[in-house]
């Protein structure tokens, strides 16, 4: 474990990498491996990732993060998209998986029964009528006993799907930080064009974070880290 906690806390955001630092492919691998294996709401793992690290392509990404340094001299650029469009067929792959990996059929049913109530409890509508409906009920119920609000509209929806993400963009990093890669994530980004050139909707996507990742350049100087104390985070009940 001390590796991984090394890691963790002496991860920094590179502004600068080495740009002569290539990014050998079982290294490339084992990043991403990670990211896939970051826990999700009711395992629905509703991302997509895309690599880009030829010139031209890492050249496009880098224009639509605004030009930023880290952007330019990365070797890579991970580009984490939010994908709420996916979320059906992960879950016919699964029950895919647990027949081929011998579940009951028992298991399996009621795995599938559990999927289908997850994605009407999730369905915005059209218009979001749907949706304006289960917030009405949900709410009255919530009057009688405790309850969580499920998303109801597509923007809590895609707020639903952006805590998963986030958790797959942190196994990447620490990921990278353990493997002696580093890393910076970068929210300065045009959404909108980024999606275009990936050829995605944004009816059912949106990029998260995109990720630099490569080795910090020899010239580059980190600044001291400072957090809060645990006495200002945390509070113990």
């Amino acid at each position: 474990m001390e590796p991984v906690l090394h890691a963790i806390t002496h991860r920094r955001a590179i502004k600068v990498f080495d740009a002569a630092t290539v990014i050998p492919l079982d290294l490339r691998e084992k990043v991403l491996d990670a990211a896939r294996h970051a826990p999700s709401s009711f395992n629905t793992q509703p991302y997509r990732v895309y690599w880009a690290e030829s010139p031209a392509e890492k050249a496009a990404v880098a224009k639509l993060c605004l030009g930023q340094a880290p952007a330019n001299s990365a070797s890579a650029l991970v580009v984490v998209v939010a994908d709420i469009g996916s979320i059906s067929a992960t879950q016919q792959a699964q029950a895919c998986w647990m027949r081929k990996n011998n579940f009951s059929e028992e298991h399996v049913c009621n795995y599938e029964r559990t999927a289908r109530i997850g994605r009407l409890v999730f369905a915005p509508g059209p218009f979001g009528i749907f949706g304006a409906i289960k917030k009405t009920l949900f709410r009255l119920v919530n009057l009688c006993r405790p309850m969580g609000m499920p998303p109801c509209s597509r923007e809590e929806i895609f707020k639903w799907a952006t805590k998963s993400t986030s958790l797959a963009c942190q196994n990447l990093m620490i990921a990278a930080e353990v493997l002696g890669m580093n890393t910076c994530p970068m929210e300065g980004f045009d959404g909108r064009r980024l999606l275009r050139y990936l050829g995605l909707s944004g009816r059912q996507h949106e990029v998260v974070m995109v990720i630099a990742i490569g080795r910090k350049s020899a010239s580059y100087v980190e600044q001291p880290q400072w957090r809060r104390p645990l006495s200002a985070t945390v509070t113990v009940l």
